[in-house]
């Protein structure tokens, strides 16, 4: 299997912050991704968004957390390897269980699957209007996304979950954030986001919204999984810097 290449500038002497702690101004979105055990797809996930977003230019607050967590738990080898591959500047994590805190306080949490979404609102039922999987919230935000973003990175989710190889993708690519815009309402731009989820039907199987579990599966199984939130991820970061973020 060919292995995908990235295009991204990684600063040599960048420094690898700590996991849950990010430089960021207070105001600056912040953004929760969930799994199970918050050892595999969240932190993939939460890397490559975070590092998508910097290269972006776009301030966010990105953390992780697990229905399940193997608290105190590091990524697995192959969910790092995957990250690196994909243009995360480090991989340093430390798995944490999901708390209605951590809930309360995201401007947008970002699941593995629809059982983890489920999961999330039964925790904090508010929830309910700023939670989403992945999957879902890169499809429901793609038509912005696929103004900007490379034709590679426009597939559907379904071509992402279905894919074996990797999808290269190119942050070069993406446009620079046009700060003569005033910043974006974030809150607000969630709330729009949601009120399109009943104008658009769900993908067939519904099962396209989820990321597979990778955990002790093959190399095929792991590769599937991060070129799913590659693409997701690539897809939400076009779409927020057409937003203005």
């Amino acid at each position: 299997m060919n292995e995908p290449n990235t295009s991204r500038d990684l600063n040599s002497d960048a420094q690898a912050a700590s996991v849950h702690v990010s430089a960021a101004p207070a105001h600056a979105p912040r953004i929760l991704m969930v799994c199970t055990g918050n050892i595999c797809r969240s932190p993939l996930a939460e890397q490559l968004l975070r590092e998508n977003l910097r290269t972006a230019g776009i301030d966010a607050v990105i953390t992780s957390a697990g229905t399940q967590a193997m608290t105190g738990s590091a990524m697995t080898p192959e969910a790092a390897a995957r990250s690196s591959q994909y243009g995360a500047s480090h991989t340093r994590h430390v798995a944490r269980q999901l708390t209605e805190e951590l809930i309360a306080d995201a401007d947008l949490v970002l699941t593995a699957t629809r059982e983890h979404r489920r999961q999330v609102v039964s925790m904090l039922p508010k929830a309910t209007r700023y939670t989403f999987t992945l999957n879902q919230f890169a499809r429901l935000v793609a038509p912005a996304a696929l103004v900007d973003a490379p034709a590679s990175a426009g597939a559907g989710s379904a071509a992402q979950n279905a894919a074996v190889e990797p999808v290269e993708t190119s942050m070069r690519l993406l446009p620079p954030v046009s700060r003569a815009r005033p910043p974006l309402d974030f809150a607000a731009f969630i709330a729009g986001v949601a009120l399109t989820r009943g104008l658009h039907p769900s993908p067939t199987p519904p099962t396209l919204d989820d990321v597979d579990d990778p955990y002790r599966q093959s190399a095929t199984v792991y590769a599937r999984a991060a070129a799913a939130i590659n693409g997701s991820v690539t897809r939400i970061t076009a779409a927020l810097i057409a937003a203005g973020v």
